[in-house]
C-alpha cells in the first residue's frame, strides 16, 4: 500500500508540474493604458480568459509544450504569438502592447470642446481624421485641404469663381458664412480671407482635423450656425522630425513644402514652408483658365517653452503670399487685345500670430489663455474694376477648465475685433465689429451609460444690428450620450445660434464684390437659428471584422436669412430650413479599410410664403473608398463619389455626376513615392455646354456646381528623416 500511495502521489505531482498558468499585462501601444476586456485565447486547448482594469490576463492549467496564443481586444489589430511551456516565473507577466486598428478613432483626443478628452467620451458630436488619415489626404492633394473637406460626408466645396478657383465649404447645405474654420481653435480664416482660405491651407503639418456638424455657436460664437472645423497642428516630439514633399500633377501644378519639429528639455520648436505653383490650366479648350495660374509662398515658425511642470505655452507665425491670376488664357499669357481682355486677379498677403498659454492650478483644473492677431491685405481685380481691402482681427479667450470624477467644467471670455477699410470711394465698406463674449459649459457623467454637456454663452456685439438693439445674444446648447452597451451609443443635442450681418459670403465673391451696395449693420436683423441632431453608432469585432455603423440625422431653422436682391443685402421675409440624414459605414478587415457614406441633404428658402428648393445643394451623395495599407510599407486605394442633380440659380438642373480615383503610395524607412488620380471619368461642367454665356470680351459665367479641371494626376515623393534613420 505504501508502494501504491507513493507511485500516486508522484504522478499527481507530475501532473501538477505539467500545469502552467499563462500571465501577462496587456497594454495600448500608442497611450501605454492598460486594456481591460482584452481576450486570450489558446486555439489548440480551447483555454482563455480576459483581463481586468488592470491590463492582467491570466490563463491557467496550460500543459507543457507550444502554443499559439491569441490576444483580441474590439477596435485592436489581434497579436498572434507561440510560447513553450513551461515559462519561467521570472519572465511574467509579459508586457504585451496592441495597436489600435487602421481607422478606428478609439483613443483620439478631441480638443473642439476644451476638454480635451476621448472622443468616445464626449457627448458632442465630433468626427476626427487621425494623422494616418491626413497622411493619406496630404497625398492625394497636397497643395491645400479642399480634397480634404470635399469628401467629407455633409460637407461640399462649393466653387465662387469659374476662373480664379476661389471657393468655401458648406456643412449640411448651408451656406459658407455659417460655419467657421478654426487653427488651433483660433479663428484665423474668416471675413474678406474667407473665399481663398481652404485653397491656403496645406496639411503637411496638421496632426488632426476635427469637425462638429451642426449648432457649434455657444462654443466659438457668432458664425458656426451650420458647425466648425477645427485645424490642429502638429506639436514637437522628443524625436526631430524633419520631412520634404516635392509633388508634380498633370494639371500643370507643382507643390514642394518641408516640416521641421523637435522638442527639448525646456524648449521645442516647429517650422513649415511651402512654395505652391500652377500653371493656367484649360482642359476644355473654351479659352478660360479651369485652373489659374498661381503663386503661393508660406512660412509658419513656432516656439514651445516648457517652463516648468505647470506651465507651458507657444507662440507662432502664419505667413502666405499668393498671386493668382485667372481669366481669358491670352490675357495671362500677355497677349490679350481687344477681344480677349477678361481676368481675375487676386493678390493677397496673409500675416498672423498665435499665442497659447496653459498654466496648471493642480491635477484636475488649469488656466487657458489663447490669442491671434490677424492681418489680411487682399486685391481683387477684373476689368475696369477694383476691390481692395485691409482686414485687421483679433481673438484673445481665458478659460479655466476643471476635471473631477463626475463633472468637467469649462468657463472663460472672449474678446473678438474685426476692422475692415478699403480705399474704394468715400470708404463707404469700411467696417467695424467688436464682441463681447462669456461662456460656460459642463459636462456631467451620471453614470456609466449617461453624459449630459451642457453651455450657455452670452455675446455682446457692437454695432448692433437691427433685431438686437443691444447687441446681446443668449445661446444655450445642450447634448446627451447613451452608451447603451458596448456596442451601441447615441447622441442627441441641438442648441441656438446666430450671424451677424457681412458683406462677405459666397454670393459676393462669385460678383467679385461689383455694385454690391453697402452693408450697414444697424439697419439689417442679424440671422438667428435653432438646431438639433441625433446619431446612432454600432461597433462591433465579427471574427477579423471590424464594422462600425453610424446614422445621422439633422436638423436647422434659419431665421430672416441675409440674400442679395438687386445687388443689395436685405433680410428675406420668412426662414431657411435644412435637414437630412448621414449614413457612414466602415469596415476593417486586416489590412483593409472599406468605406460608405451617404448624405441626403434638404435645404429649403420658406420666403414670402413661398417654399423652394436651395440652389446649388444636392440632394443625394454618396461615397465609397478602399483602401489596403501595409503600416509603413504600402498604401492602395480607390475611391468613387456621386453627387445628385441640383437646382441652379437660373432655374435649370445641374446634372448628376460620377468620379473616380485612386492612390498607390509605397513607403521605406526613409522616403515614400506615391502616385493619385482624380476625377478619371474627366467629369467636366464644360462637358455639357458652355461655363459662360454673352461674348469672350464680357463673359457672364454660369454657376459652377461639378468639377472644371477634369482629371488629373499627380506624382510626388516625401523625405523623412528622423532619429531612427539616422
Amino acid at each position: 500500500m505504501k508502494i501504491i500511495s507513493f507511485i500516486v502521489g508522484m504522478l499527481f505531482t507530475m501532473v501538477s508540474f505539467s500545469q502552467n498558468t499563462f500571465k501577462a499585462l496587456v497594454y495600448d501601444a500608442k497611450t501605454k493604458l492598460p486594456l481591460l476586456g482584452a481576450t486570450g485565447n489558446i486555439p489548440d486547448l480551447k483555454k482563455g480568459a480576459s483581463s481586468d482594469s488592470t491590463g492582467l490576463l491570466i490563463i491557467n492549467n496550460i500543459p507543457n509544450g507550444r502554443y499559439e496564443l491569441e490576444i483580441t481586444v474590439v477596435g485592436y489589430a489581434k497579436l498572434e504569438k507561440t510560447f513553450s511551456f513551461p515559462i519561467t516565473k521570472e519572465s511574467q507577466p509579459l508586457e504585451v502592447f496592441l495597436d489600435v486598428k487602421t481607422g478606428e478613432l478609439a483613443d483620439v483626443e478631441v480638443q473642439s470642446t476644451r476638454t480635451n478628452q476621448n472622443i468616445k467620451d464626449v457627448p458632442t458630436r465630433i468626427e476626427a481624421l487621425p494623422l494616418e488619415e491626413l497622411d493619406e489626404k496630404g497625398t492625394m492633394r497636397p497643395g491645400d485641404i479642399k480634397m480634404l473637406l470635399g469628401e467629407s460626408t455633409g460637407i461640399t466645396v462649393q466653387q465662387t469663381s469659374a476662373v480664379s478657383g476661389s471657393a468655401n465649404f458648406r456643412i449640411q447645405g448651408l451656406d459658407s458664412r455659417y460655419t467657421q474654420l478654426l487653427k488651433d481653435g483660433m479663428p484665423l480664416y474668416q471675413g474678406f480671407s474667407g473665399g481663398l482660405s481652404i485653397l491656403q491651407v496645406t496639411p503637411l503639418d496638421l496632426k488632426q482635423v476635427e469637425f462638429i456638424k451642426g449648432s457649434a455657436s455657444t462654443l466659438f460664437g457668432g458664425g458656426a450656425i451650420a458647425g466648425l472645423v477645427n485645424l490642429i497642428s502638429k506639436t514637437p516630439t522628443k524625436d526631430p522630425e524633419l520631412t520634404f514633399l516635392l509633388n508634380g500633377n498633370s494639371a500643370k501644378g507643382t507643390d514642394a513644402s518641408g516640416f521641421y519639429s523637435q522638442k527639448w528639455k525646456h524648449i521645442g520648436t516647429t517650422i513649415f514652408g511651402g512654395y505652391n505653383y500652377n500653371g493656367a490650366y484649360d482642359p476644355s479648350n473654351q479659352g478660360f483658365s479651369a485652373i489659374p495660374k498661381t503663386n503661393r509662398f508660406t512660412l509658419n515658425p513656432k516656439v514651445f517653452l516648457y517652463l516648468d511642470d505647470k506651465n507651458t505655452g507657444w507662440f507662432g507665425i502664419n505667413t502666405t503670399y499668393e498671386n493668382r491670376f485667372g481669366g481669358d488664357m491670352n490675357v495671362i499669357d500677355g497677349k490679350g487685345d481687344s477681344t480677349h481682355q477678361y481676368f481675375e486677379r487676386n493678390e493677397s498677403y496673409r500675416m498672423s500670430s498665435q499665442l497659447s498659454f496653459t498654466h496648471k492650478i493642480d491635477a484636475q483644473s488649469q488656466l487657458n489663455f489663447k490669442n491671434t492677431i490677424g492681418y489680411f491685405d487682399r486685391n481683387l481685380s477684373e476689368p475696369g474694376s477694383v476691390f481692395a481691402g485691409k482686414e485687421l482681427s483679433s481673438f484673445s479667450e481665458v478659460n479655466y477648465v476643471s476635471h473631477r470624477k463626475q463633472l468637467d467644467w469649462v468657463a472663460g471670455a472672449n474678446f473678438i475685433t474685426d476692422h475692415f477699410t478699403t480705399s474704394i470711394p468715400l470708404n463707404k465698406y469700411n467696417y467695424t465689429l467688436t464682441t463681447v463674449g462669456i461662456f460656460v459649459q459642463n459636462t456631467f457623467k451620471a453614470s456609466k451609460w449617461f453624459s449630459l454637456e451642457s453651455g450657455l454663452r452670452a455675446d455682446y456685439n457692437t454695432p448692433a444690428p437691427d433685431s438686437k438693439p443691444n447687441g446681446t445674444f443668449i445661446l444655450p446648447r445642450v447634448n446627451g450620450l447613451f452608451k447603451l452597451n458596448e456596442h451601441w451609443t447615441s447622441r442627441i443635442g441641438g442648441g441656438l445660434g446666430y450671424k451677424m450681418p457681412s458683406l462677405f459670403n459666397d454670393q459676393s465673391e462669385e460678383k467679385g464684390y461689383q455694385n454690391i451696395t453697402p452693408l450697414s449693420v444697424g439697419n439689417i436683423k442679424a440671422e438667428q437659428s435653432l438646431g438639433g441632431n441625433a446619431d446612432i453608432n454600432y461597433r462591433k469585432a465579427i471574427g477579423d471584422v471590424f464594422f462600425n455603423l453610424n446614422q445621422l440625422f439633422f436638423y436647422t431653422h434659419v431665421n430672416d436669412p441675409l440674400i442679395l436682391k438687386n445687388n443689395t443685402f436685405i433680410n428675406a421675409p420668412g426662414n431657411l430650413t435644412s435637414q437630412g440624414a448621414e449614413t457612414n459605414v466602415r469596415l476593417s478587415i486586416d489590412e483593409l479599410n472599406i468605406y460608405f457614406g451617404y448624405t441626403y441633404t434638404d435645404t429649403k428658402q420658406h420666403f414670402g410664403g413661398h417654399t423652394t428648393t436651395q440652389p446649388l445643394t444636392a440632394k443625394t451623395r454618396l461615397s465609397f473608398d478602399a483602401t489596403y495599407e501595409i503600416e509603413d510599407y504600402f498604401r492602395a486605394g480607390i475611391e468613387a463619389f456621386y453627387t445628385g442633380e441640383q437646382l441652379l440659380d437660373n432655374g435649370t438642373t445641374g446634372k448628376g455626376f460620377v468620379t473616380f480615383g485612386f492612390l498607390v503610395q509605397k513607403m521605406w524607412k526613409s522616403f515614400d513615392v506615391f502616385i493619385n488620380a482624380e476625377n478619371m471619368t474627366d467629369q467636366r461642367q464644360s462637358r455639357w455646354g458652355n461655363i459662360y454665356s454673352g461674348t469672350i470680351t464680357k463673359p457672364v459665367f454660369k454657376d459652377i456646381y461639378t468639377p472644371i479641371e477634369g482629371a488629373v494626376i499627380n506624382l510626388g515623393v516625401k523625405i523623412k528623416l528622423s532619429a531612427d534613420n539616422d
